[in-house]
Parts: C-alpha cells; structure tokens; sequence
C-alpha cells in the first residue's frame, strides 16, 4: 500500500537496520539480504500503475515503501564478480574483485518485476540498506566490459522524466532481453559517484555516465548538470558491495578510494572523490 512521502521520509532512517551486515566471505558478497515480505504485494506492473501519475518525490517515496516491505525480486539478491586491474606508481600490480547487482534496483516479484529510475538520494538508501555504494565512472566501464547480456541502448525523446515513460522503457528492455539472464548493460545511464572537481562549483546535483552502446563507447560523458531530484527514464540504480577483494584481503571501498596508490582500481577521475551522495 502506497503511503505518503512524509511518512516514509520518518521511517527511513530506520529502514533495514541490520540488514547489510558483512561477511569476510566470496560466497557472502555475493548474496544480500533482502528485506522480509510484508503488506500488500508490489509487483512491477502494478507499481507502474499506482505510479502512473506521480512526480518524483512521489514515486521514489512509492518505491521506498515497496523496498523496506520487501517486494524485490528474490534472484535481485545475487550478485556477480566485476575484476579490476591496476598498477601504482611504484610499479606494484594490484587485483580487485567487486561484487555487483546483475541489473539495476527494481521492485517487484520474479514473475513480475520492473525497473524503476531513482533520485540519487533515494538509491544511496537503498544502496545503504544493503551493504552498498553506488558505482564510479571506472566500474561502470567494467561492468559493461564484463557484462553477460549487452544489450544496444534505445533511447526516447518526449515526457522523459514521466512515470509512463519510464515504464515503457522498461517493457522494451524485456522484450529486448529476450529472458537471457546474467550481469546486463547497454540499458541504462548509471548514476554514479564522481570527483569533486566533476561538480565544478555546484551542489545538489546528480552526476550519470554511461550507456553503452554496442561498439563499447557511452552514449553519456560524465555529466553533473542536473539537479539532483532530476531523475528520467534512462537512469538507472547499479549497486556494489562496499567489501571488495583486493590482492587476496577484503577492504572497504572508502579505504580504496581514500588511498593513492590502490584508488586506480576504482575510479579514474583525478582529484578527491566523493563516497556517497
């Protein structure tokens, strides 16, 4: 059941408490813990139509509620190994695996699931809830890279931030999808965190990157030019585990990034860079 904005912003600060609890284990950070069912179902379709005439404030509210009740997909709770490579100025190699969500967050049954598009804000808490971050420029590349089901990006032109918009974008990535399952690209701009020097000035924005297409290139340069309650169609909500392997131990990701020589395994932005939004 649907419940105001008000009301969700209270309990938010409490959604999910204990949920992201990390295990120095490969097999635990490939799996999160989903939040229990409750309440009334949520299924994708019919988010949609709840949502169909909301704004965002609305909606991100809406898809907040379907989270803490727990309608998320079940198989939403694996997630897939992404490698990285780098060698510090010293000349040392190092090897990171992350743990990343095969799609982007969506509400939902495995029966009848569907991607919905998020305010920054709105997916750090997700993203907080289960024990994760939000990608980088680096990792986004990567994923693609890596990526099991590529698919070619179909963009669309009018009533883009629209709630209809964004769930016929997603009916087209299914029937472009075709059931293949695996690590996916090519459907979304991710939203992702950057340097400081990427906000050049401003605050409270959102910064995107991606979409890739066929030929490996983004159809999005790294771009921090709208406002961040700005969300459309094209956004997408990746998560990575804050535990990453690197050269055989687990590090939290604000130590990688917080450190010189190993920052190259996560982010290829000079400069400080941002942890969460």
């Amino acid at each position: 059941m649907y419940r105001s904005p008000a009301l969700v912003r209270s309990a938010a600060a409490g959604l999910w408490l204990g949920v992201g609890v990390f295990l120095p284990s490969c097999r635990s950070a490939r799996h999160v813990a989903l939040p229990e069912r409750t309440g009334a179902a949520v299924t994708g379709s019919g988010f949609y139509r709840t949502a169909a005439a909301f704004g965002w404030r609305a909606r991100d509210s809406f898809a907040l509620v379907a989270f803490r009740d727990g309608w998320v997909p079940r198989s939403f709770a694996r997630f897939v190994p992404v490698r990285s490579v780098w060698r510090d100025s010293t000349g040392r190699d190092w090897k990171a695996t992350f743990f990343v969500s095969r799609d982007y967050v969506m509400v939902g049954t495995d029966a009848d699931r569907a991607r919905v598009p998020l305010t920054p804000m709105t997916g750090q808490q997700v993203a907080d809830a289960l024990g994760c971050f939000l990608p980088t420029r680096r990792l986004v590349d990567l994923i693609h890279a890596q990526s099991r089901v590529r698919l070619e990006p179909v963009p669309m032109y009018a009533y883009r931030d629209s709630t209809v918009t964004m769930m016929q974008h997603d009916l087209i990535i299914e029937g472009q999808r075709k059931g293949r399952g695996g690590l996916i690209s090519g459907i979304k701009k991710d939203v992702v965190l950057c340097s400081e020097e990427a906000w050049k000035g401003r605050t409270h924005r959102v910064a995107i990157y991606g979409w890739h297409r066929g030929d490996g290139r983004p159809i999005q340069p790294l771009y921090t030019g709208h406002v961040d309650w700005y969300v459309d169609y094209s956004h997408g909500i990746r998560l990575v585990r804050r535990r990453v392997r690197v050269n055989g131990r687990w590090m939290d990701y604000t130590d990688i990034l917080a450190s010189p020589r190993l920052r190259g395994l996560i982010s290829d932005e000079p400069g400080r860079m941002m942890a969460r939004y």
